[in-house]
C-alpha cells in the first residue's frame, strides 16, 4: 500500500488574526491505491490425443458477458468461440441457429490484400467451416427450441500446422456446455488421416498434402456419431471403417474432458418456457379427419412429387376450415402444425408397417435413371443426369492454367493449396422445386453442395492436367440428392470433354427412419437407398456417398437425431456402395470412357523449347512478340522454364497459326545493331510530300528522312531532286527520339565535304 500526499503551501496575507493562524496551517490531502492488479480468473483442462498433441480448453478469461464462451487450443493455434442465446422465444417454427466462422489474417501475422485492406464478407472456406460446426451443434438442442442463438469463432492464432476448423468445433461444444443455453452435448470431433496406411488423428498441415483421407468425425458420449464430412482419395470400404472406429473413439475423451470441465465451472441452464400442448379436443379431431386420407395418399404410388404435395396440401385445408368451424378461436397455425406432426408420424409408420416407400420402391432399390451426353458442340463437354424427378445439367469449361482459382492467404496459409485447378460450381435456381424467388450469388447451402460434389470427382481427375477445368451444375428439377446428381452428371461431362478421368465416379444419398423406446434408445430402424425430398424432410438422416465401384471419394452425414451408433453407419455405407456400383453400370451405357476423339472447338496446350541463346529474340521487348501473338490468334505463351515456354489454344486451327508466327520471329535473320554517327546507305521506299520513306536494312520498318534534312538548300517535296522508289542515297544515323522512339536521319549533314566509310545493310 503506497500513499501520495499534496502539500499546498499558502503564500502570507496580511489577514483578520482569526483567520491567520487556522489559514497559516499547511492543508493535507491523500489519496490511497493498490498496487495489486486484478487477475484474470482462467480455468482449464488438458486433453491428451493419441498423437501425442495435446488440446488445451480455457474459460473465465475472455467474453465474460456471453452466455458462454470457451477458448480451445493446440500447439499455437487457438480459437475462442462464444455463444449467446436470447431469453425470448422468436416465431420460427425451426431452430434459428447462426454460426459464424471468420479467419483473421492478424492471426496470421498477415494483413489482408484487398483494396481495404481488412476482412470482407466471408470466404469459401469460412463458409464451409461455418456449416460444419452447425452440423455438429444442430441436432442436439431441444426439440422445438425457438431462442435466437448465435456461435461465433473467433481466431485468436494460427500457427499454419494445426487447422483451427476442428478446434472450432471443439470449443463451440465447450462454449454451449459452459453456457445457460439448453443443449444436450456435449460433441468431440478430430480429424482422421491415413498415411502409408497408418491412422493419424488431427494431423498437421504437411501430413495431410500425403494423406489418402480427410475425415472429420463429431460424436458425443457413447459413441454416437453426430455428423460426418469427408474425403477421400478411392480408399476401400474397410480402411474407412477403421479410420472411422478411431476417430469416434478418440471423441470419447474430448467429450469427458468437456464434462469435466463443465461440472467444475459451468452454468446452470436456464429454463425454457414449456411448449404449450395441443388440446386433445383439437387433437383428436384432426386425427380422424386426416389419418385415413394421408395413409391413402401416401401408399398412392403414382403420385409424383407435386401432386402428392398438392394432395397433402389440399388435406390440410379442408382440415384447417373444418376445425374453425367448430373452434372458431383456434389460431390456424396451430392446427397446421399439429396437421404436419401427424403427417409425419404417418409417413414413417408406413415405412414400418409396409417395407415400401410413398414411390413404391423397396427400401434398396434406386429410382429410374437416364443419362446423355454431348448435348451442345459449342461446348467442351456436356451431360444430363435424370434420376426419378432429380435433374442436372453439367458443363465442363477447359482453360489455361492462368485461369486456376487463387486461395485468399488465410485459407492457404491452413490448407497449404496457393490455387485449385479444378473448381465446380453448383446452381439451384427455384424454378427447380416450382418456386419462384430472387437469383443472386450463391448462398451457403449452394456453395456446400458444390464443395461436395467437387470432393467426390477431384480424386479421379489427373495430377499433373495441363488445362484448369471449370464444371457447372445447374438443378434443373429437384426431388432429392441433387449434389449426388451433380457428382454423377460431372463425371459423365468430364468424360465427355476427354478429360483422362481413371475411372467413372458416382453418389448416393441414404436415408433413416427410427423408433425410439421409453427409454429414448433406437430399437428399430429402416435404412432408405436413393431418397426422396420427403423423406429426407420427413427422416431422421441424410446422408451423401460418393465414389467408384472400387471405394469412396466423399461422404458427408446430416444427422437430425442426437447421435446415431456406428452399425446404422456401417450398413448405410454397405447399402450406399451397393447403389453407386448399380449407378456406375447405368451410366456407362451412356459413355464407357474419356472420349479419345478430340471435338473441333476444344483447346489445345503444348510445350515449345527455346534455346536460351534466342530466348530475347523471341519474347521480343517487353514481350512484344507474345503479346502479337495473343491479339493475333488468341493463343496464350507463358514460360515455365528458362527454356521452356507453354502454349495454350482455344482450338487446334489457332495453335497452328502461333507456331507459323513463332516459326517466322525464330527464323528471321537479327536486327543489326546501328552505330550513332555512323553513315549507311539507305534505299527510299516511298515518296511522300513531308520526304521521303527509306530503310537501311530489309527487315526494318521504314522511317521517315524529312525535307529538311534531305539537302542543305529549302526543299518543298523530294521530286525537286529527282528522287524515285528504289533509289539508294547516304544518310547519318543520330539515334532515336527520346520522345516518339523515331530514328532521326540526315541527308543534309553529308554534303559538308566530311568523308567517312558508308555501311552498306540493303543489299544483305
Amino acid at each position: 500500500m503506497a500513499s501520495i500526499m499534496f502539500f499546498r503551501l499558502l503564500t502570507k496575507r496580511k489577514l483578520p488574526s482569526k483567520y491567520k493562524r487556522s489559514l497559516c496551517i499547511p492543508r493535507i490531502s491523500s489519496c490511497k491505491y493498490s498496487t495489486q492488479n486484478r487477475q484474470l480468473e482462467k480455468s482449464e483442462v488438458r486433453v491428451n490425443l493419441s498423437n501425442g498433441n495435446e488440446l488445451t480448453f480455457s474459460t473465465g478469461q475472455y467474453a465474460k458477458l456471453a452466455d458462454g464462451c470457451a477458448v480451445a487450443s493446440i500447439g499455437d493455434t487457438a480459437v475462442m468461440v462464444t455463444t449467446v442465446s436470447k431469453v425470448r422465444a422468436s416465431n420460427n417454427s425451426f431452430l434459428p441457429l447462426v454460426v459464424d466462422y471468420r479467419q483473421k489474417a492478424a492471426a496470421a501475422g498477415r494483413i489482408p490484400t484487398n483494396f481495404f485492406r481488412k476482412e470482407l464478407g466471408p470466404t469459401e472456406h469460412e463458409i464451409l467451416t461455418s456449416r460444419l460446426i452447425d452440423r455438429s451443434l444442430r441436432p442436439l438442442f431441444p426439440d422445438k427450441y425457438c431462442y435466437d442463438t448465435q456461435v461465433m469463432c473467433n481466431i485468436l492464432a494460427v500457427d499454419g500446422v494445426n487447422d483451427p476448423d476442428i478446434i472450432s468445433i471443439n470449443a463451440a461444444s465447450a462454449a454451449l456446455s459452459l453456457s445457460d443455453i439448453p443443449w444436450n452435448g456435449p460433441v468431440g470431433a478430430v480429424r482422421v488421416g491415413l498415411v502409408d496406411q497408418e491412422i493419424l488423428i488431427n494431423p498437421t498441415r504437411r501430413q495431410m498434402q500425403k494423406s489418402d483421407l480427410n475425415l472429420i468425425v463429431s460424436a458425443m458420449a457413447n459413441s454416437l456419431i453426430v455428423m460426418l464430412e469427408g474425403s477421400a482419395n478411392d480408399i476401400l470400404q474397410p480402411d474407412f471403417f477403421k479410420a472411422l472406429k478411431v476417430g469416434v473413439k478418440e471423441c470419447q475423451n474430448i467429450v469427458q474432458s468437456i464434462l469435466q470441465l463443465q461440472k467444475q465451472y459451468g452454468k446452470a441452464k436456464r429454463q425454457i418456457q414449456a411448449i404449450p400442448e395441443t388440446q386433445e379436443e383439437i387433437k383428436e379431431p384432426i386425427k380422424i379427419l386426416s389419418e385415413m386420407r394421408l395413409r391413402e395418399i401416401f401408399r398412392d404410388h403414382k403420385h409424383d412429387k407435386i401432386s402428392r404435395d398438392n394432395a397433402v396440401n389440399n388435406i390440410r385445408t379442408d382440415v384447417i376450415e373444418k376445425i374453425k368451424q367448430e373452434h372458431p378461436n383456434i389460431d390456424s397455425t396451430v392446427v397446421s402444425e399439429e396437421f404436419s406432426a401427424l403427417s409425419k408420424e404417418i409417413f414413417r409408420s408406413l415405412i414400418f408397417e409396409d417395407n415400401v416407400r410413398c414411390d413404391g420402391r423397396e427400401l434398396h432399390e434406386l429410382r429410374d435413371i437416364s443419362c446423355q451426353v454431348n448435348l451442345h458442340n459449342p461446348l467442351h463437354g456436356s451431360a444430363v443426369f435424370q434420376r426419378g424427378q432429380t435433374q442436372v445439367f453439367c458443363t465442363v469449361t477447359l482453360d489455361s492454367p492462368e485461369s486456376a482459382l487463387k486461395l485468399d492467404t488465410i485459407s492457404m496459409l491452413t490448407s497449404g493449396i496457393k490455387e485449385k485447378n479444378f473448381f465446380l460450381h453448383y446452381e439451384f435456381p427455384p424454378f427447380a422445386t416450382n418456386e419462384t424467388g430472387r437469383s443472386g450469388p450463391s448462398g451457403r447451402r449452394e456453395i456446400g453442395h458444390g464443395a461436395l460434389a467437387e470432393r467426390g470427382l477431384r480424386a479421379v481427375l489427373p495430377k499433373d492436367y495441363p488445362f484448369t477445368i471449370r464444371l457447372t451444375s445447374e438443378v434443373l428439377e429437384s426431388n432429392g440428392s441433387s449434389s449426388m446428381a451433380s457428382v454423377c452428371g460431372g463425371s459423365l461431362a468430364l468424360m465427355d470433354a476427354g478429360v483422362p478421368i481413371t475411372t467413372a465416379a458416382a453418389g448416393v444419398a441414404m436415408g433413416l427412419i427410427t423408433k425410439y423406446d421409453e427409454t429414448k434408445q433406437i430399437n428399430d430402424y429402416k435404412v432408405l437407398t436413393d431418397l426422396l425430398g420427403i423423406e429426407d424432410y420427413m427422416g431422421d438422416m441424410d446422408f451423401k456417398l460418393a465414389g467408384t465401384k472400387k471405394g469412396i471419394t466423399a461422404v458427408q452425414a446430416d444427422i437430425k437425431i442426437p447421435g446415431i451408433p456406428l452399425k446404422i453407419v456401417f450398413e448405410a455405407l454397405q447399402q450406399g456402395h451397393n447403389a453407386k456400383s448399380k449407378i456406375i453400370e447405368i451410366m456407362n451405357s451412356a459413355i464407357a470412357k474419356p472420349r479419345e476423339v478430340k471435338k473441333p472447338n476444344m483447346p489445345v496446350s503444348e510445350m515449345l523449347e527455346v534455346p536460351i541463346h534466342m530466348r530475347a529474340k523471341f519474347v521480343g521487348i517487353s514481350g512484344s512478340n507474345l503479346k502479337k501473338i495473343l491479339v493475333e490468334t488468341g493463343v496464350q505463351v507463358n514460360q515455365v522454364d528458362d527454356t521452356i515456354f507453354s502454349l495454350f489454344a482455344p482450338n487446334q486451327t489457332a495453335m497452328d497459326e502461333a507456331k507459323e508466327i513463332i516459326d517466322r520471329i525464330l527464323t528471321a535473320e537479327r536486327e543489326p545493331v546501328l552505330e550513332f554517327g555512323a553513315i549507311y546507305n539507305a534505299k527510299i521506299v516511298e515518296i511522300r510530300d513531308l520526304g521521303v520513306m527509306v530503310t537501311l536494312y530489309p527487315s526494318m520498318n521504314p522511317a521517315l528522312l524529312h525535307n529538311s534534312q534531305l539537302d542543305q538548300r529549302k526543299v518543298n517535296h523530294p521530286s525537286a531532286l529527282n528522287f524515285e522508289v528504289g533509289q539508294e542515297i547516304h544518310v547519318k544515323y543520330f539515334g532515336r527520339d527520346p520522345v516518339s522512339g523515331a530514328m532521326r536521319l540526315s541527308r543534309k549533314v553529308l554534303q559538308s565535304g566530311a568523308v567517312a566509310p558508308v555501311k552498306n545493310f540493303t543489299n544483305s
